[in-house]
C-alpha cells in the first residue's frame, strides 16, 4: 500500500439521479421518485474509493468496512449531483474519508466511509472458506 495523499485532499464524483438510483425496496417497488439512501451510500463508497484506487498496489484490493449516511434533503429523478470525498486519516491499512453530496448549492447528504486495503489472495481465500457448501458436503 502506498499513500501519495495528504490529509484534506479531495476527490469528486459527478452523477445524476437515474431510475436505478431511486428509492425502492425488493418486494415493494418504488417508494419515492428521489435519490435513494441505498444508492447514495453506493455512490459515497465510490467517491471515497477513488483514493483507494491510487493507494492499492499490485496484489491488493480495497474492501469497504464502514459507511454512514445522513440523508438531509431529497433529490428528484434527473437531478445532477456532486459527491466530494475528503481524506481524513490513514491508520495502518484503513483509509477514512468524510463525504458530502451536493445538488447544485444544496447539501443533500453527508457521512463517513472506511475502506481497508488487503492482500487480494488472502481476502479471496477467506471468501472461499466462507462460501456456503451444499448440504451433506464437507464444511
Amino acid at each position: 500500500m502506498k499513500n501519495p495523499f495528504s490529509i484534506g485532499d479531495t476527490r469528486e464524483y459527478h452523477t445524476r439521479v437515474t431510475e436505478a438510483k431511486l428509492a425502492r425496496f425488493e418486494g415493494e417497488g418504488l417508494v419515492h421518485p428521489v435519490y435513494g439512501t441505498f444508492a447514495l451510500a453506493q455512490d459515497a463508497e465510490w467517491v471515497c474509493r477513488l483514493f483507494v484506487l491510487e493507494m492499492k498496489e499490485a496484489g491488493e484490493e480495497g474492501v469497504g468496512s464502514y459507511v454512514s449516511v445522513r440523508h438531509l434533503a431529497p433529490a428528484p429523478l434527473g437531478t445532477a449531483v456532486r459527491l466530494v470525498a475528503r481524506l481524513e486519516r490513514v491508520e495502518g491499512n484503513a483509509v477514512w474519508c468524510s463525504w458530502q453530496c451536493w445538488a447544485g448549492e444544496r447539501l443533500i447528504a453527508e457521512g463517513e466511509q472506511e475502506q481497508r486495503i488487503l492482500d487480494h489472495a488472502r481476502f479471496a481465500a477467506l471468501i472461499d472458506r466462507l462460501k456456503p457448501r451444499p448440504e451433506g458436503g464437507d464444511a
